[in-house]
């Protein structure tokens, strides 16, 4: 059968319709017609457009896996870039094989108000067809959708532990919080399980996804302890500065580009013009609060410190976008400016406090994801009158305990059996050298 195109069968139409102008009596029969052409061509649009939303969407935060690897390039010092380098292709890549394995079921199969779904395979499902009212899309453009959101929790976890930790506990870590633990708080609210009927809201993962990776991160952090040197007696920091500010612009931008996909497709249909409208109000207001974020995050440094801080200012840019991601679509733009701004000055203060704490960050990814995340994550009564601040700290508190218990209870069991951290040997060398055998820069010397 020859397959006609939708421009063609409009043609089509469009001829029958003159010859019914000069044929009154083939008029009705020709509008039948007409009328059926469209019932059906409407739904199949829609689910061509709903499908091409995920892909876009999914190949844009895909994208955001190569932004975190140049950001962390650019934040650690040259003589770790190639291990950075490493996490973040083998995270990328695991993520994927864990979902398919088990993380999506777990996440999405059978919840129905409950704590997480099956431990079983998924496999591809379009045996539903095409919706009449234009909902449907393609089991495998969700599917690989859900799954770059994962593998973006687990990006967060691999700046922070820069420049200490050994790759393969690293991975096994990545294994259980991208097959098991993610998944399981990701069904309470966008699998349909208990904090969904409560009412929870969270559009696209300010606390699923950013907060998820920063409190495995926090958990990690202290669990490994800070680098060496960092910390000097008598409550003195020693600044560890990063190899490319450059390659950390370029970072940033690719991950403020791939957030369009991140928030916009988090929207999950296109097929009618409020969609369009809603996906095009997503994109402007995503924007606006990076923005926010980097002018406070600049203008707050110029105040505290004298100067400009560059790697404030891309954190700046990262916290608003964490900010607006929990509701970016019914804040006004001078909303949505005000709430990435506020994720701009978390940052700028709870930098200072985590190293007074001694919890060595080495990109800022807690302050961006975890802070910027809850914030963002209560924000959303602000400008979304369905929700509350009951039930918005109720998904916050709940699940950043199990994030972090379950991280913690972890990070501590590999400590004790495999060991999560280099030898002092490695780390002074750096772990291009010590650990995976190979230099980003060996043509120059390392600092």
């Amino acid at each position: 059968m020859i397959k006609i195109g939708r421009y063609t069968r409009l043609a089509g139409m469009a001829g029958l319709a003159t010859l019914a102008m000069t044929v009154p009596s083939m008029a009705q029969e020709i509008e039948e017609i007409a009328e059926e052409a469209f019932e059906l061509s409407g739904p199949e649009t829609a689910y061509i457009f709903n499908t091409l939303l995920f892909l876009i969407g999914g190949f844009l935060v895909m994208w955001m896996a190569a932004g975190f690897t140049m950001l962390e390039a650019g934040l650690v010092r040259s003589k770790n870039v190639a291990m950075q380098c490493t996490k973040n292709i083998s995270l990328y890549s695991i993520a994927g094989i864990l979902y398919y394995l088990v993380g999506y079921n777990l996440m999405y199969d059978g919840v129905d108000g409950g704590w997480f779904g099956s431990l079983s395979l998924w496999g591809v499902d379009d045996t539903g067809g095409v919706a009449e009212d234009g909902t449907g899309y393609s089991s495998a453009s969700d599917w690989y959708f859900q799954m770059v959101f994962v593998a973006t929790a687990a990006s967060i976890v691999s700046g922070t532990l820069a420049e200490r930790i050994r790759l393969w506990p690293f991975l096994l870590f990545t294994v259980f919080l991208t097959g098991f633990i993610y998944p399981i708080q990701g069904a309470w609210q966008w699998g349909g399980g208990w904090l969904s009927e409560m009412g929870f809201s969270d559009f696209a993962g300010s606390t699923i996804v950013h907060s998820t990776g920063g409190w495995a991160a926090l958990m990690g952090a202290i669990i490994l302890g800070p680098r060496l040197g960092k910390y000097v007696k008598g409550g003195g920091i020693n600044p560890m500065p990063g190899s490319s500010m450059p390659l950390a612009t370029l970072g940033t931008f690719i991950l403020w580009l791939g957030w369009f996909g991140f928030n916009g497709a988090s929207q999950l249909a296109l097929g009618t013009v409020a969609d369009a409208n809603a996906v095009a109000t997503i994109f402007i207001n995503t924007n606006i609060a990076a923005a926010g974020g980097v002018v406070a995050a600049l203008a707050l440094t110029q105040l505290l410190y004298k100067k400009v801080d560059i790697t404030m200012a891309l954190n700046g840019a990262l916290a608003g976008l964490v900010s607006i991601t929990a509701e970016p679509l019914t804040p006004t733009l001078g909303w949505a400016l005000g709430i990435g701004a506020i994720g701009g000055v978390i940052v700028v203060l709870t930098v200072p406090l985590l190293d007074k704490l001694h919890i060595d960050d080495v990109v800022g990814a807690i302050p961006v994801h975890l802070f910027a995340g809850i914030w963002g994550t209560m924000a959303v009564p602000l400008t979304n009158a369905e929700t509350s601040f009951a039930v918005q700290a109720t998904g916050v508190v709940s699940i950043g305990l199990f994030v972090a218990i379950t991280s913690l209870v972890l990070w501590t069991a590999l400590r004790v059996t495999i060991g999560i951290r280099a030898s002092e040997e490695e780390e002074m060398m750096g772990m291009d050298k010590g650990e995976i055998g190979v230099e980003a820069y060996p043509e120059f010397v390392t600092n």
